[in-house]
């Protein structure tokens, strides 16, 4: 911090024994180290505020990039999941109007009486309907929708 070399040191000492007297020195000395000590501290308070509003200011912008991170994280998986919705909603029309069609197809022609009897079928009645065999729908699936 000074630049004071050693006789320096030993020049003032004698000058300050000279001045202030060999019954007041020790008291002078005394007080001029808790002053200097209270500068120190001062001074190392100073340095610590100096350090945490640096560290301060270094958490604000780490905070904004971060906010701002996921802000984009969230825009991006947003706007995925909509993507994703739309296709799903386009996909659903798209089988909504293949079974309105196959629907309307099955409507239109209608399927053609069997005259055969099954053994044991009265002549002239049409055949059971077999209960074991499920029932088919049109589309695959569609029964889900």
């Amino acid at each position: 911090m000074f630049d004071i070399a050693f006789s320096e040191i030993a020049l003032i000492a004698v000058v300050a024994l000279v001045v202030i007297g060999p019954e007041r020195l020790p008291k002078v000395a005394r007080t001029l180290g808790h002053m200097f000590g209270r500068l120190q501290r001062y001074v190392n308070d100073v340095k610590a505020d100096i350090n945490r509003e640096i560290e301060f200011d270094e958490l604000r912008k780490l905070k904004s990039e971060v906010q701002s991170a996921a802000q984009d994280i969230e825009r991006s998986v947003s706007q995925a999941a909509s993507e994703v919705e739309t296709g799903v909603r386009s996909v659903e029309s798209q089988f909504n109007a293949a079974g309105s069609e196959a629907a309307s197809a099955a409507s239109a022609d209608p399927p053609a009486q069997h005259t055969e009897t099954a053994a044991g079928d009265a002549p002239g009645q049409a055949p059971k309907a077999n209960a074991d065999m499920p029932r088919q729908s049109t589309l695959p699936g569609l029964d889900r929708i």
